[in-house]
């Protein structure tokens, strides 16, 4: 019999930003929804800003509806805070949820989750299981974090198999449902001349492969490029690869973070969003891309192929391949097939993937959930 709990999210939340915090309010609106009394236990400082670039600027609006019970008693350099959280929440939860996507935090994780289990029943929810970009410590972090769990969900087959090397905590996969920020999609722009080219959207970090993109449109004559998002270390680097490539004329440049309310116009005039990853987990901007009825061309790496299949809602090739991008953006632009993608564009199914998720979260969170139900991808 489903039992409703006491629910506690441990995990970034509005005025943080990203998609993170996104999914943490989300998810907390929809465990209340079904009944849970349900909380946010949040961070008042995440990180340092020198590692971590959503500690160097909150959000003035929220992108979404907040979650009404929200605390931030958290410090990432105050481990009675750790403690104390850790304490109250034994006391005051049937559940804890550990939402773990940076090993920055693992260490104050591993004490608020140690201190909740004495009283609650944990569940490690891994955005990441290890970082896209690794140091030297990070398995050994994760592994640590990972024992105060009573269980674990993840977002792909992928993250469940890596999950595999560094615990034997029980586990589940389930899809990450879309979270998006809460801007209106606009009619989609049919006319080629209103369009703008290829949107690169999101923080430019080295693992998304912007670089491996510039290179591929240096061999694909007259294609514009749209760049909008955060530089993480700064667009410097950037504008000195689009100068030595001779793309001067052809890429546009939009640092920043980009408000919710902007990112509709931002995608009005694409031609389609490339996300040419190195790596990925589960990254929601196919899900965006498509919310707004554009096509995308990615690697095949996460849950990109999931998402999307070559030909239908966009084409796929495979990461750190600048030949294989270039002839990606080449077939792209052949006669009819930018509006053959477009009409196969389909929106998630928001509602069931949420349902879906749910479900699975709630068999990890039942303390009288049996250990066979909880598994693997099949």
């Amino acid at each position: 019999m489903r039992l409703l709990m006491r629910i506690t999210l441990v995990g970034p939340a509005h005025p943080w930003r990203g998609g993170i915090p996104l999914h943490t309010v989300e998810l907390a609106h929809r465990l209340s929804a079904a009944g849970h009394v349900v909380r946010i236990c949040s961070w008042r400082a995440q990180g340092p800003s020198r590692w971590l670039h959503t500690q160097r600027a909150l959000l003035a609006r929220p992108e979404a509806p907040p979650f009404p019970d929200s605390s931030y008693p958290l410090h990432w350099r105050n481990p009675l805070s750790w403690w104390w959280v850790g304490r109250r929440l034994a006391r005051h939860s049937d559940a804890v949820v550990l939402v773990s996507y940076t090993t920055l935090q693992a260490p104050a994780l591993r004490v608020v989750g140690a201190r909740a289990r004495r009283g609650a029943r944990v569940v490690a929810l891994c955005h990441n299981v290890l970082p896209h970009e690794r140091h030297r410590a990070d398995q050994w972090l994760t592994t640590r974090l990972l024992q105060v769990a009573d269980a674990v969900l993840v977002h792909s087959a992928q993250q469940y198999a890596t999950l595999t090397t560094l615990t034997s905590r029980p586990a589940a996969v389930a899809a990450l449902p879309p979270h998006l920020p809460a801007g209106e999609s606009l009619p989609r722009v049919d006319n080629r001349s209103q369009r703008g080219g290829l949107l690169f959207f999101g923080t430019v970090r080295h693992y998304k492969g912007l670089d491996v993109l510039l290179q591929a449109l240096a061999d694909v004559p007259q294609i514009r490029l749209s760049i909008v998002g955060d530089f993480v270390d700064g667009p410097e680097a950037v504008h000195a690869l689009i100068d030595r490539l001779g793309l001067t004329e052809r890429v546009t440049l939009r640092p920043g973070y980009l408000p919710a309310d902007q990112i509709a116009n931002v995608f009005a005039t694409a031609d389609a969003s490339v996300l040419p990853y190195r790596t990925a987990t589960a990254s929601q901007h196919v899900a965006l891309a498509h919310h707004h009825g554009v096509p995308v061309i990615a690697t095949r790496v996460g849950n990109f192929p999931d998402a999307v299949r070559d030909g239908v809602g966009g084409l796929l090739c495979d990461p750190d391949d600048v030949d294989g991008l270039a002839e990606a953006i080449r077939c792209l632009y052949q006669p009819g097939q930018l509006d053959k993608l477009r009409a196969t564009v389909r929106p998630a199914d928001t509602e069931t993937s949420w349902r879906h998720y749910l479900s699975v979260l709630d068999g990890l969170l039942q303390p009288t959930a049996p250990t066979s139900e909880i598994e693997g991808p099949s």
